[in-house]
């Protein structure tokens, strides 16, 4: 890359900072919730076709109910309805002497549920460095900036050695994965890939694989509040008991789990969490009475290179530990349901062209060396690294309260992600 071009690439984020930030408050200003196992992402989808349509990008909208071989894949999730929720991909084709690169995000966020906002969910809102609403952080930030490069390519009239492909996926949320899979079978593969997930300015090769069940605790019929005996305890004694022997699986897996070196640093690599806790409606418009069945939502993470075999085989084994420890207080075994796929753990190497090259650009940009670590929560990059053979990492702004209330990005992350990105896509492609 000459002197020249990278110069001119750093004044031109600079100066057209206003328009990266105003798409990413468009997009965030449009909800495409992701519901499952329905969304409404088609909103949105129309916003970024239209977009790189106009910048000259060969631009498809397409259904994923017409991808051919989605269906029948053996990593295809079934029960979701995509009805009206497309896939966008485009390109842009290089001169056939560079290396191809696919810059992939998914356009579906979280709902914005019933935890109190402080600010409108979907207005956009900026205070002081932060842009706030449903998915500012997850992950509209990185479509925007990856539409942001992608305008910027074409501004500069500079061609590129190899192709740029810009996609945006639906349901990539709950475990969806379905659209990150069909925009590989519809042939928006590249020589690499880099997604736009909110990686806090850190490069990451890794992801780590996570595992979702929904518990049924059931002890029978509890008599109700007016007994001639005892009151039934109903539900609560199994459940604090199931709560305290939690904490024997989580110390087994941290046991038991396999280290990866790109997860040097943390304490817990493989947390166990309860996410949610469900008995019945809540307030005085309910009777008092004695809970008799209870949910549980219960999560936990796995480091890559763990089999899902053997994942399942250690939960349902440490299960029937938890109901034999105390038989009169499980007349019933606790009921076990996976509702979202099994998201294994995923990693490329450091030492892999795209890590090291992207590293190096990043030193120079930012005037420090990123870190390169595994991101803490599972993605859809695992398709990208097993199952196409596609070198993949993670590249994005900061921000926080990711799928909770009053989400927000830092702006000025934001600006440093798409000068890295703008400037990475150049070194990669090539140039004329």
């Amino acid at each position: 890359m000459t002197t020249k071009l990278e110069q001119e690439i750093q004044t031109y984020v600079t100066n057209r900072r206003e328009r990266l930030i105003g798409i990413l408050q468009d997009l965030v200003r449009i909800p495409s919730e992701n519901t499952a196992p329905k969304g409404n992402e088609k909103r949105c989808q129309e916003y970024v076709a239209g977009f790189l349509e106009g910048i000259g990008f060969e631009t498809s909208m397409y259904s994923l109910e017409d991808v051919p071989g989605l269906a029948e894949h053996p990593l295809y999730w079934k029960g979701r309805d995509y009805k009206d929720r497309p896939n966008v991909g485009a390109r842009r084709r290089g001169r056939g002497h560079g290396r191809s690169l696919v810059l992939s995000g998914h356009i579906d966020t979280v709902p914005a549920g019933t935890q109190p906002w402080t600010r409108n969910p979907f207005g956009g809102e900026i205070e002081g460095n932060r842009l706030y609403g449903r998915g500012s952080n997850d992950m509209k930030c990185g479509i925007a900036t990856n539409l942001f490069v992608a305008e910027a390519v074409r501004e500069f009239g500079v061609d590129l050695g190899g192709d740029l492909l810009v996609e945006s996926v639906v349901d990539e949320e709950f475990g969806g994965v379905n659209g990150t899979l069909a925009g590989r079978l519809m042939g928006y593969n590249a020589d690499a890939a880099i997604i736009s997930e909110p990686s806090l300015l850190r490069i990451c090769p890794a992801q780590r694989g996570g595992r979702t069940v929904h518990l049924t605790l059931n002890t029978g019929p509890s008599g109700g509040i007016l007994t001639g005996g005892r009151l039934a305890a109903g539900v609560a004694e199994q459940l604090r008991h199931f709560l305290v022997r939690v904490q024997d699986f989580a110390q087994q897996r941290r046991e038991r789990a396999s280290s990866h070196p790109l997860y040097p640093r943390h304490a817990d690599p493989v947390p166990v969490a309860i996410t949610k806790v469900w008995t019945g409606p809540w307030g005085t418009g309910e009777p008092v009475s004695v809970p008799e069945t209870c949910m549980v939502e219960m999560y936990w993470q796995a480091m890559p290179g763990e089999k899902q075999e053997d994942i399942d085989r250690e939960f349902h084994a440490w299960l029937d530990s938890v109901a034999d420890s105390a038989p009169d207080l499980f007349p019933e075994r606790p009921r076990a349901e996976f509702p979202i796929r099994w998201l294994p753990g995923s990693a490329i190497s450091k030492g892999e062209p795209l890590v090291a090259e992207f590293a190096a650009c990043a030193t120079e940009l930012l005037g420090a060396e990123p870190v390169i670590a595994g991101i803490e929560g599972p993605c859809d990059m695992y398709i990208f690294h097993q199952q196409f053979g596609i070198p993949a990492i993670l590249w994005g702004a900061k921000g926080s309260n990711t799928h909770a209330a009053d989400e927000y990005v830092e702006i000025d992350s934001v600006i440093d992600a798409a000068r890295v990105l703008l400037s990475f896509i150049y070194r990669w492609c090539g140039t004329n």
